[in-house]
């Protein structure tokens, strides 16, 4: 592989653009990134019928997207979601075929659901010279509950997958398919040079789950500075609030599921206007709302409903979803950013998103996001799924004089898409001594 300019390919779960979500949003920044620095790089995303079916063409598997350069979709009306793989082997060979076609130096997966880990395989049959890496987003290698490792009876963290803890959240599934499963996946994981996690909090997840440590290197994701843009600079000088305000608006930016925590914060604000008088607000901004439990909209529904019983003390605003562009709107009408996951949550993109804008996070105390902010430094942080520990921290965000101020002026921003480049391009090379031969 040319150390100066390898060509690297992006393997992608969904686009951005077509399905919203942090680990395509981290891969797609990375892929602009590259291509920013003038490096060689393609992007090739998976979808499915579902999330865009005008899209899909008979006999189609890899297309050109957009009319844009690099970029592509692989089109997956195949994928297998019990053993993440492909049943349709013309998916195995024109993924093949576009490998042998664009001849990239790196193969960098980003996930595998909706693309395959029997791709893995193909990839490193296909391009035996090539480097494979592997960014890990979650721990769906590790755990088949959508990778989140919370337990479905009694929706508590768990900390250890085994084929017996696994059955009893699939209890419909022996004890020994979950040990077929540990080894399939592994057999594809190993066919990587190098691994990626976003967080220490996750590299040792998948330490002790027995990847090589010295393998795994930890790159923070890519993300945008979208504070510095234009409009988000003439923004920021055209919404100066005066220093007395109250620092008192509160909001979630995200995925509207389960596992991201607004049921958490629904209790909150509830038990908050039973117990206090200083005025709030909270505004939701998201989407994909189809992908959440009957339960969880039922719920929020309901909420959503009730909400005008919460005034005077909380008013609620439900905005919907948003684009990376609305982001300066849309924070400048925040102070806090309301983080309150229920699920280990490995990095969190809405995390460097109120960094870049000064808007203190405030955070479930777990995994990844619990690494990041440091409480009372550059965050809050609370109990996670405790709403009674959430509504004190309101109050105290709402109230307690100077603090917006001090933990705002902490923030680390996120770093110049430049140096996550630089950043990688050293994981790529690390990738070669993994890859050489012994002696």
């Amino acid at each position: 592989m040319p150390d100066a300019e390898p060509r690297t390919l992006f393997v992608s779960v969904f686009h951005p653009e077509i399905v919203r979500g942090g680990a395509q949003q981290a891969a797609y920044e990375l892929f602009r990134g590259f291509r920013d620095a003038g490096r060689d790089a393609i992007f090739l995303a998976s979808i499915e019928p579902g999330n865009a079916p005008a899209l899909f063409k008979p006999g189609a598997i890899v297309t050109g997207f957009d009319q844009r350069e690099n970029e592509y979709l692989l089109l997956n009306d195949s994928f297998e979601h019990s053993w993440y793989r492909n049943l349709n082997v013309r998916a195995v060979r024109w993924f093949a075929e576009f490998l042998r076609e664009m001849k990239p130096d790196v193969v960098h997966f980003h996930h595998f659901m909706t693309i395959g880990i029997d791709l893995f395989l193909v990839a490193r049959r296909v391009l035996p010279e090539a480097r494979l890496v592997l960014t890990l987003h979650e721990m769906l290698a590790i755990c088949k509950a959508n990778g989140h490792m919370v337990r479905k009876q009694d929706r508590t963290l768990c900390t250890r997958a085994s084929p017996v803890r696994c059955n009893q959240c699939f209890p419909d599934i022996a004890p020994e398919m979950f040990q077929l499963r540990d080894d399939w996946i592994r057999q594809c994981l190993g066919a990587f040079d190098a691994y990626i996690t976003p967080t220490r909090f996750l590299k040792q997840r998948y330490v002790e789950w027995g990847l090589p440590e010295a393998r795994i290197h930890v790159v923070a994701n890519a993300q945008e500075d979208y504070a510095q843009s234009t409009a988000g600079g003439l923004l920021r000088i055209a919404t100066q609030d005066p220093p007395e305000r109250p620092r008192n608006r509160f909001a979630f930016f995200g995925q509207l599921v389960d596992v991201k925590g607004l049921l958490v914060v629904f209790e909150a604000l509830e038990l908050y206007a039973r117990t206090h008088e200083a005025p709030i607000t909270f505004e939701i901004n998201g989407a994909n709302l189809a992908f959440a439990t009957e339960a969880f909209r039922t719920r929020f529904d309901a909420f959503l409903a009730a909400a005008e019983s919460l005034r005077p003390v909380v008013e609620v605003r439900f905005n919907g979803g948003y684009a990376m562009e609305d982001l300066p709107v849309r924070m400048a009408r925040t102070d806090w950013v309301l983080v309150p996951s229920t699920w280990w949550e490995i990095f969190g993109l809405v995390v460097s998103e109120a960094f870049m804008f000064g808007k203190p996070p405030i955070v479930s105390n777990l995994g990844g996001i619990g690494e990041r902010v440091t409480h009372d430094v550059n965050g809050l942080q609370f109990n996670v799924g405790d709403a009674r520990s959430l509504a004190q921290v309101l109050h105290r965000a709402a109230t307690e004089a100077g603090l917006h101020a001090r933990l705002s002026a902490a923030s680390p921003g996120v770093p110049p898409v430049g140096d996550i480049v630089g950043e990688h391009l050293d994981v790529y090379r690390a990738a070669v001594l993994a890859h050489a031969p012994a002696g």
